[in-house]
């Protein structure tokens, strides 16, 4: 039973592939069958561990009503989906966002909630690093405004180059994150290569101060409620 709920929650999760728009694209008729399947077979499953257990025990636990809800979701939406695809009328399918849900509230997957409520625990306390560092990045985006804001600079593709508040906290935080960088940082230095030094100190603080503490503290968090969590469920 083990292996055919995690079978089935895997082939579920796996639609996402296959459905408009998708990677891999299959008939609509295909993937709502499949899908109606694993509803089934997560229905049944859940009818099946209502007959061991109390009725009382098993509304009282809320994996099973997020279940129920989920399918019930899921079953809705692809009947509104499938309405107005016969129609002709573009929507949306909004219940893929449930999917997860099976993963996590089925009986089996206790290691899985066990890591799912380590990261809930830990979210709370992170926000002030994070708030920290969002600071710094608008910080920095203030004065990138302000260098750069009226000399009338542009990227490669004859793009206004941090004209747009807005725009400059994107692009800087694109370049924390290292991917495409010199496209952030070429128009101004090639206007002046003095203006290197403002993207070495971003880089400096941002990259290798801010997200390594980020890092260790996401990490310090996690595991000491990850031991509270175990200590609690050996006790």
């Amino acid at each position: 039973m083990r292996t055919a709920t995690y079978f089935f929650i895997f082939l579920n999760l796996s639609l996402a592939v296959f459905e408009e728009p998708a990677v891999y694209p299959l008939p609509f008729l295909v993937t709502s069958l499949v899908e109606v399947l694993c509803l089934l077979v997560f229905f049944g499953r859940l009818t099946h561990f209502a007959k061991v257990t109390h009725r009382s025990i098993f509304w009282k636990d809320t994996k099973n009503i997020c279940i129920i809800a989920a399918v019930l979701l899921s079953l809705t939406d692809l009947a509104i989906y499938g309405v107005l695809r016969i129609y002709n009328v573009k929507s949306i399918r909004w219940s893929r966002i449930v999917r997860p849900i099976f993963l996590i509230n089925f009986a089996e997957s206790r290691q899985i909630r066990r890591a799912f409520r380590s990261i809930r625990n830990t979210l709370p306390e992170i926000t002030y690093v994070f708030l920290l560092f969002m600071f710094s990045l608008l910080m920095f985006s203030l004065m990138a405004l302000k260098l750069f804001g009226e000399r009338n600079l542009r990227t490669a593709e004859g793009l206004p180059y941090f004209r747009n508040y807005l725009e400059i906290v994107f692009d800087l935080y694109v370049l924390v994150t290292t991917a495409n960088s010199p496209d952030v940082m070429m128009p101004a230095f090639d206007f002046s290569s003095w203006y290197a030094l403002f993207f070495i100190a971003f880089v400096i603080i941002n990259t290798y101060i801010f997200m390594s503490l980020f890092l260790a503290v996401v990490y310090n968090n996690y595991k000491k409620h990850l031991k509270v969590i175990l200590g609690g469920t050996n006790h």
